[in-house]
């Protein structure tokens, strides 16, 4: 089997964290509509990733946070999307990196995205006109190849 020259999982991984980038700014222009709310996951790990040190010190890995009903200082960049967020009662001022999402989900309408680990490219989510890969093939890295199905998107 030849070489994915084009990198064809890192596009389709840029493609869905625009989606979701496209879905917030829709959020900060005009609120949430009807019932739809948010539970995103992201690895704390990431560069980029700003909280406080008692809230990585509580979530050392990953944290999953949901935007709903109270959220402030909302703000969608390029690159990153700053919310503020109460936690146990105190406000946490967050900055998230697109490309430290690990999954999207708005459970209103069961959609859900799932986000391939950002440390296999080299790259940012959407940057860079370079490419490179830390191993020759993205599918070996993840031990096996993967198709994606458009029918496992479609509501039911």
């Amino acid at each position: 089997m030849s070489k994915d020259q084009i990198h064809y999982p890192m596009l389709i991984d840029q493609a869905m964290r625009g989606v979701v980038r496209d879905v917030l700014r829709r959020v900060q222009s005009t609120g949430l509509p009807g019932d739809h709310h948010f539970y995103i996951s992201y690895s704390t790990l990431h560069p980029g990733v700003k909280m406080s040190e008692q809230l990585r010190a509580k979530y050392p890995k990953e944290i999953t946070i949901v935007i709903q009903h109270q959220f402030w200082d909302f703000k969608v960049e390029d690159m990153q999307f700053h919310v503020t967020l109460s936690f146990g009662g105190a406000p946490e001022k967050l900055t998230i990196p697109f490309a430290a999402l690990t999954g999207f989900a708005d459970p209103s309408i069961k959609f859900g995205l799932q986000f391939t680990p950002s440390e296999i490219f080299e790259v940012d989510a959407f940057g860079g006109d370079e490419v490179e890969e830390k191993d020759d093939d993205v599918s070996s890295a993840a031990g096996e190849d993967k198709i994606i199905s458009l029918d496992s998107f479609r509501k039911k």
